[in-house]
């Protein structure tokens, strides 16, 4: 496709043949490209990079959190999404909970977890789609945990956060993470010995016998039916410190580790100006996205120049109406009947764009599908205004705190890869965070806090039961152009990932603008809509905006009735992009944003 003539970008917009990566980590981005280099695919590369991330990145993801992968594998023309996604506990209750005196899910500590879904994923990704050893590809991951990586800022300022309920509520990872007597210090090298001595021993039991998918068989079941899960299902039996102010066991057991694998499902799609764009069933909140796409173009978006107010305001609006319907009706499918193709059919989208106009609203109102009436009204009863104090240990997702102010804590990780046989992956790796859980003793990672998502009011399609996925964040994007597998993307972000890869579609696909250049403009993003996270509260009205944009389109939302928080310039998002164009030649670029991600290819 044509793009835009070029103009100054922050970086280069990387191109070549052979293979790109851009991920939201340097080292991660360089590690994948040595494993093209070494004659490894696409899904090789992503998964060195994802457990690369889990060492280099070690506040934003984890062995035992979770992450959904969408990909292209060119050998069999397959595009899929492979869930990493773990499910409930079997003893995880609505009246367990409600038992114990809460009425949410705490934002941390043991009781907060699901069945750890990154692991299993991973091995799968690399035992079907890849070609490497399991050693070789997890080789990098534990030189940079045994032997050091520079501790990024932000992962010292979140250790740091949480020095005192390591030393006395979570003692158990204080010999990792405050080694040196006190929190570590960002730019020093920073090691994981106990982490890499459980990978070893993984390997170790994966063996050499037999070919590579019975060695990579062999370490999946010792890490959920073997020492990994038995070491979880002991630590969780002693009540910890959480969120909610009291102490609370875990839910999970070895047995529910025993019982889950990641599995494999077809991708939601929607058609945009020659392009399908590719996400996530609703068990995530991707197909948020294409009903975003669907709305904004009923409302004729193509029309609009992408860098005016106009813009800025149809694309809150619109973003305030599909969030909406996020919280009315998106969860797990295989628990509840989610309308999906009535909320992306046009006739929906024409209903709807009839209600944006040209003031701010601050009412959040999702559509009433025949049979949802009372559901929507559920749901929306349970929706509360965000109040100014915070509230327990380790809330939420644990980073994007420079924007305190202005924007609720949220981040992750992301990695893209594309190689020269056209195979694409796009992953967002998140949870296990030291800050959220308790480091798991011998194991040297922390479990995950995703249960935080479900509520615990019955009748929701995001209610709490056992054996459900909580409606995750977690949004990777794959996207064809007139039928050919074309680009990958994604952020870190929380709620905010699907807008901000809104933003960068919209500018790649309407706009023309090449991927750096889509990634160097500023960005917005709205906080009308109730948090996923703990403690689940919305800001109706309320938009973020980086001052880059300029007084004068600041001023112009205020006066249209946004609730503005101007962000300083260059704070908002990691946002990662590749592309394969119809030549065979790849394309790849990395936000600027936090100084950390970075894209590399030839």
């Amino acid at each position: 496709m044509e793009k835009q003539a070029e103009m100054f970008t922050t970086r280069p917009e990387i191109s070549g043949t052979f293979g790109v990566v851009a991920s939201t980590h340097w080292i991660v981005s360089q590690v994948a490209m040595g494993i093209l280099e070494r004659g490894g695919n696409a899904f090789d590369a992503a998964v060195a990079g994802g457990f690369t991330l889990q060492v280099v990145e070690p506040h934003l993801c984890g062995p035992a959190g979770e992450v959904p992968i969408l990909f292209h594998d060119s050998r069999t023309d397959e595009i899929g999404v492979l869930c990493g996604q773990g499910i409930a506990p079997a003893a995880a209750t609505i009246d367990h909970f409600r038992g114990l005196g809460l009425d949410m899910v705490p934002g941390s500590g043991l009781i907060a977890a699901v069945v750890p879904g990154s692991f299993d994923a991973w091995l799968t990704l690399l035992r079907n789609h890849g070609t490497m050893e399991l050693a070789d590809v997890m080789a990098p991951a534990i030189g940079y945990a045994q032997n050091g990586h520079p501790l990024l800022p932000g992962a010292a300022r979140a250790i740091a956060d949480v020095e005192q309920a390591l030393r006395h509520e979570w003692p158990s990872g204080a010999d990792i993470w405050l080694a040196g007597g006190g929190a570590p210090v960002a730019g020093k090298l920073f090691r994981n010995p106990v982490l890499a001595a459980t990978w070893q021993r993984l390997l170790a039991e994966a063996g050499t016998q037999g070919n590579r998918e019975a060695r990579i068989d062999r370490a999946r079941h010792a890490w959920s039916q073997g020492f990994v899960a038995e070491a979880i299902d002991q630590f969780t039996r002693s009540p910890l410190m959480d969120a909610s102010g009291a102490r609370h066991a875990g839910l999970l057991t070895g047995e529910d580790m025993a019982r889950w694998q990641a599995r494999y499902e077809a991708p939601v799609t929607a058609d945009f100006h020659g392009w399908t764009v590719c996400k996530t069933a609703s068990w995530g909140q991707g197909p948020v996205l294409l009903q975003m796409l669907r709305l904004l173009d009923a409302a004729g978006i193509d029309r609009i120049d992408p860098g005016s107010v106009d813009f800025v305001h149809l694309v809150l609006e619109a973003t305030k109406l599909c969030f909406a319907d996020r919280e009315a009706y998106y969860g797990d499918p295989d628990f509840v009947e989610v309308p999906v193709q009535a909320l992306l059919s046009d006739g929906y989208a024409r209903d709807r764009v009839g209600l944006i106009g040209t003031q701010a609203s601050h009412v959040l109102r999702p559509g009433v599908l025949p049979g949802f009436a009372e559901q929507v009204a559920r749901g929306m009863a349970q929706v509360r205004l965000a109040r100014d104090e915070a509230a327990g240990l380790g809330i939420g997702e644990p980073t994007m705190m420079h924007l305190k102010s202005t924007l609720k804590p949220g981040d992750t990780v992301h990695i893209d890869v594309i190689d020269r046989h056209g195979n694409m992956v796009s992953a967002t790796p998140s949870g296990g965070w030291p800050q959220s859980s308790p480091t798991v003793p011998g194991l040297g990672f922390a479990l995950n806090t995703r249960a935080q998502m479900f509520w615990l009011e019955p009748g929701l399609p995001g209610s709490l039961a056992p054996g459900k996925r909580p409606r995750t964040t977690l949004t990777p994007t794959l996207a064809l152009h007139e039928g050919r597998p074309a680009l990958v993307c994604g952020t870190p972000g929380g709620d905010q990932q699907d807008q901000w890869q809104l933003v960068l579609l919209l500018r790649r696909i309407l706009g023309k603008m090449g991927l750096q250049q889509a990634l160097d403009q500023p960005l917005f993003h709205s906080l009308h809509f109730p948090s996923s996270f703990y403690p689940r509260e919305a800001m109706p009205g309320v938009a973020v905006v980086e001052e880059s944009y300029g007084a004068g389109i600041i001023d112009d939302l205020r006066a249209r009735g946004h609730d503005i928080r101007v962000a300083p310039a260059w704070s908002a998002g990691r946002l990662t992009v590749a592309e394969r164009s119809a030549d065979g030649v790849l394309h790849a670029a990395a936000t600027p944003r936090l100084m950390q991600a970075y894209a590399v290819g030839r």
